[in-house]
Formats: structure tokens, C-alpha cells, sequence
């Protein structure tokens, strides 16, 4: 149900809108009241979906209360001045109804206003599968001194940290890139690639052996800090048979 406000300084404007908000089985009457500075009450209490909002009163104008209310509810105008339609419209109201309003006018407008606060949600088409696996053929781009630079995953053994700047090591060569451990250990998938340590971070695939908090990879032995202890041997005992 979209929670309706009526707010008008003409009782019979008020009544008009009640006798067709009822005939709305989408719409539900909150409050019609002369009052906009209660209207503006239950609007900023976020009570209230849709306002329908008489341009012209004596303690606050429509426009006014668009202003104030800051878009915390969608609004359709109502008023017998059409010189107002502008303004409303770049304070991006709903729609703009002219009294006396007729039913048919009436129902064009909510339903405009049903599709923006009700939008229907068209079933997506399934996605078609996705590899599970693309470890073999994705990399990333670094940047190094002179040059951005491809990086297959598959080749990266280990990844170090030191201050401003990190070193990636392939069994190719070493590049060095200024950037930072969590940016890069957010750019690699979690599946391949875990951090052992706050200077390193190692491909799963390249690890050799363990002993103790060691790791040897290749001719590297990389210490497991105590921070990253535990998560580390969580994911270890996940492969052993």
C-alpha cells in the first residue's frame, strides 16, 4: 500500500481527495488535514509515501514544503493556479493536478505515481554460467616505473610489502609497483591467494611446505605472523586428505 497525506486549507478540496483515495485499492489515507505544518511532521517522520499538496495556504506554501521536506516523500500538486507547474516540477514533484480535479486526472496521476514508488520488478533472464575457475587466464595490470605491467595470476608465487611500495615475484623476475598490501590482497581472489603475514601475501598453488610458521616457496622462506595464524591453518587443513 502506498501511504497517502492530503494537504489543502479548503475542507472540500480535502473531501474530494479522500472520496477518491478510498476508490485506490493501492492507496492508503494516513491523515487529510489544513495543516501543512502538521503535514510536514508526519512527512519528516517518514510516515508517509505520497502528498498530495495544495500550492496555496496561508501558513506555508506548497512550494515551501517541498523545500523543507527535502524529497522524503514523492508529492502531486493541487491547485487552481497553473503558473506554479514550473517550479513544482524542478523541485521534481510527481505530477501537477489543476482543480477542480476529475477522477479520470486523478487516477492518470497515482498510477504515474505508483510506478515511481512502486516500481515492478521484471524477472531477470538467468545469466549464463560462468566458469568457475578462470585462474589460468586472468591478470591483473600494475603499474611500475616506467610502464603498466600484465601479470598472469598463475605466475605469481608470493607478494611482498615494504612501506610505500610492493614487490611481486614470478619465477620470471620480480616487479615492483607503488601500491598497498590491502589494495592488492582485495584485487586477488581469495580462493588462490591468502596473506600470511602484514609484508606478505602467498599463492596458495606455489606453496612447497610448512613447517612450523614457515612457508618455503621456492627457494623463499615466508614467516606466518600470529594475526594471520589461524585463518592461514584454517584453510590449509580445508586440502589436507
Amino acid at each position: 500500500m502506498i501511504r497517502c497525506l492530503v494537504v489543502d486549507d479548503e475542507p472540500l478540496a480535502l473531501h474530494i481527495l479522500e472520496d477518491y483515495i478510498s476508490k485506490m485499492p493501492f492507496l492508503q489515507l494516513v491523515k487529510a488535514t489544513t495543516n501543512p505544518i502538521e503535514a510536514l511532521t508526519l512527512v519528516q517522520g517518514g510516515n508517509v509515501d505520497l502528498v498530495f499538496l495544495d500550492v496555496q495556504m496561508p501558513e506555508l506554501t506548497g512550494i515551501q514544503f517541498l523545500k523543507i521536506s527535502n524529497g522524503k516523500a514523492k508529492v502531486i500538486l493541487t491547485t487552481a493556479y497553473p503558473q506554479y507547474a514550473l517550479e513544482g516540477y524542478e523541485l521534481d514533484v510527481v505530477d501537477y493536478l489543476l482543480k477542480p480535479i476529475a477522477f479520470d486526472r486523478f487516477f492518470k496521476s497515482v498510477q504515474k505515481a505508483q510506478s515511481i514508488i512502486q516500481p515492478i520488478v521484471k524477472p531477470t533472464q538467468q545469466a549464463e554460467p560462468v566458469q568457475q575457475d578462470d585462474f589460468s587466464t586472468d591478470f591483473i595490470f600494475v603499474k611500475t616505473e616506467h610502464k603498466i605491467q600484465k601479470v598472469y595470476l598463475h605466475d605469481i608465487l608470493f607478494i611482498e610489502g615494504l612501506k610505500d611500495y610492493i614487490s611481486i615475484f614470478t619465477p620470471a623476475e620480480r616487479i615492483i609497483t607503488l601500491q598497498g598490501m590491502k589494495k592488492m590482497e582485495d584485487a586477488l581472489p581469495e580462493k588462490h591467494f591468502v596473506r600470511v603475514h602484514k609484508s606478505y601475501i602467498v599463492a596458495l598453488n606455489k606453496i612447497d611446505s610448512i613447517e612450523r610458521s614457515r612457508i618455503q616457496i621456492a627457494d623463499k622462506i615466508i614467516p606466518v605472523g600470529d594475526t594471520y595464524r589461524d585463518e592461514f591453518f584454517r584453510i590449509i587443513e580445508d586440502k589436507n586428505i
